[in-house]
């Protein structure tokens, strides 16, 4: 079976809803993935930006998801008690910031990267950063699914 990652939110390369925007209400979209390989032992989530103007921006890192999840609720950065752990983005902050492209750019593409992992836990240090911890989770992945929605500031 193949890994694979959908949004009830959106659908692949459609627009993503205002209200998971920073300019609207900045809430973490609803995904969920099935497909994951049997040794699975947790998943790591990027989310970037590939079209931002001084390179790709990267909105969300999450590691040491537990691998008996198949899904991230809406909001979930603002769960209490959470398991998995999230990394600062390049705003700074250790959250999902949803897109924010320059006004009057072309739609940018926002790629949600899924790896299922062969340990239980990364040890990427918080500070280190998501380009840090998604260079540690390639080197355990298993496999890798992707689901990219689009945005647009008018």
């Amino acid at each position: 079976m193949t890994l694979t990652l959908i949004s009830k939110a959106f659908a692949q390369d459609q627009p993503i809803p205002k209200k998971y925007a920073r300019a609207g209400e900045n809430l973490f979209p609803p995904l969920s993935w099935s497909g994951a390989p049997e040794e699975t032992r947790s998943f790591a989530l990027m989310v970037e930006d590939p079209d931002a103007p001084h390179g790709t921006f990267r909105h969300c890192g999450i590691a040491n998801i537990p691998a008996e999840w198949c899904a991230l609720a809406e909001s979930v950065d603002t769960a209490p008690e959470q398991a998995p752990r999230f990394y600062k983005n390049d705003f700074g902050n250790a959250r999902y910031d949803g897109p924010q492209p320059p006004a009057g750019d072309r739609p940018h593409h926002y790629i949600f990267r899924l790896a299922a992992l062969d340990v239980p836990k990364l040890s990427t240090p918080d500070a280190a950063g998501i380009s840090a911890m998604w260079a540690e989770a390639k080197k355990h992945a298993l496999a890798e699914a992707t689901v990219t929605g689009t945005y647009q500031t008018h």
